[in-house]
């Protein structure tokens, strides 16, 4: 049976790191795996063959070593695969094998390539939120790829308090380590590493946003507001009550309503985010505001005048500019009808899920009406349901209890 040890091999220029290497013998043949972990000679233990952890860059040795071990394994295992064949392997079918199985595939590469997939497949929001965790996730690595061998739980932890230290909130957190997660697994169904569960011990949920809705009275503050001077202004007023009416539909789906989404009195359209169906009656407050805009877009596809394009990638682009500009002034409107909460993009959407709660709409309807596709993810939008709301409600079920107290 084959035999596999870990050794060093000293750099021949002075003041530089040497490299690791795994040294396979089999039948009085010997062949080497030159790997990419460089280190100095006092940082390795030639006599137990394992990285020497020095104060200063401990944490990094220590992935060094995690790798070492990991390749090891996966090497043992190969060999073990192989002498239960009948027919005689060779020191170059070890070597294949553990490339094959991903021991030299690195990470940021490999990430890379499922973003160019994405924009590829037209998945362009996917590809922009990978982009968005390959860039953290580099700044982490500090510029250094490394093999999936080193993906293991030790390495995710050590991301996650860097992230913390660095003041990151925890939706942001719990936003990369989805991203890295879904990666992860995609690797893993392809066999190019086993999987370990790194993702146990570091948060993927959503915490619960600080309250966002605002009170019917600011509607239609909104929509009284005569914007005659700005158009821009009017534009983005007449969205995010547009959003509002058509329980509210996100800012990339009316971004993207086009005209043949509009029949029979109906809008009838597809959500970004979930792929699900969405049909919505036309009242008198969304029609006016369709009307509106027939004419200044009359030789266009789309409903309203945020893009242009029909090319994917140019529309997309477009549409992200759209969104910063929208936000920006959904503020200013904000300040000139006297909003304590500065508005933006969600608001719409968290104020008619909480106006539809206080009209005691269930929950179960509430969540069909958004396109959620689970309950609790309805609950996270209504979990900043006005104190005064529940007050009064607590105030009604005690209203016996104080009557007998301040008898």
């Amino acid at each position: 049976m084959a035999t596999v040890k870990v050794k060093f091999r000293p750099s021949t220029v002075k003041g530089k790191a040497g490299t690791i290497y795994y040294q396979l013998c089999h039948h009085r043949k010997n062949l080497q795996i030159t790997t990419r972990i460089h280190l100095f000679p006092e940082q390795w233990d030639a006599e137990r063959g394992k990285v020497v952890f020095l104060s200063d860059n401990e944490g990094f040795l220590r992935t060094y070593q995690h790798q070492i071990e990991n390749d090891i394994s996966l090497l043992n295992r190969i060999i073990l695969q192989l002498g239960e064949r009948p027919e005689e392997y060779q020191l170059s079918d070890i070597v294949a094998m553990f490339r094959s199985r991903g021991a030299q595939i690195s990470v940021l590469s490999y990430l890379e390539r499922q973003i160019t997939r994405l924009q590829a497949d037209r998945k362009l929001g996917t590809a922009r939120n990978y982009k968005r965790t390959f860039n953290s996730f580099s700044l982490f690595l500090g510029g250094r790829d490394l093999s999936f061998a080193l993906f293991n739980e030790g390495l995710i932890l050590e991301y996650s308090d860097y992230l913390k230290e660095r003041k990151v909130v925890r939706n942001t957190i719990s936003f990369y380590m989805r991203n890295l997660r879904s990666v992860y697994n995609k690797a893993v169904r392809e066999q190019i590493i086993e999987q370990s569960f790194p993702f146990r011990n570091v948060y993927t949920g959503v915490d619960r946003t600080c309250k966002r809705a605002v009170g019917e009275d600011i509607i239609i503050r909104l929509q009284k507001l005569d914007l005659l001077f700005s158009p821009s202004l009017s534009l983005t007023r007449d969205l995010f009550v547009f959003s509002y009416c058509t329980r509210g539909m996100a800012f990339v789906d009316m971004a993207y309503l086009r005209k043949q989404n509009i029949i029979n009195g109906m809008i009838s359209y597809i959500r970004h985010k979930t792929g699900q169906r969405l049909t919505i009656r036309i009242e008198p407050c969304i029609k006016s505001i369709i009307k509106k805009y027939e004419k200044k877009n009359r030789d266009c596809v789309y409903v309203f005048p945020v893009l242009y394009s029909e090319n994917p990638e140019e529309a997309f682009k477009q549409y992200q500019t759209a969104l910063g500009y929208y936000n920006r002034k959904l503020k200013r409107l904000g300040e000139l009808v006297g909003s304590e909460m500065p508005l933006s993009s969600y608001t719409s959407r968290h104020t008619w899920a909480t106006m539809a709660r206080n009209y005691n709409v269930p929950i179960s309807v509430i969540s069909a009406g958004m396109g959620h596709t689970s309950e609790k993810t309805t609950q996270i939008y209504l979990a900043s349901l006005e104190n005064s709301v529940i007050d009064r409600a607590n105030k009604e079920i005690l209203a016996k209890l104080n009557a007998y107290i301040s008898k």
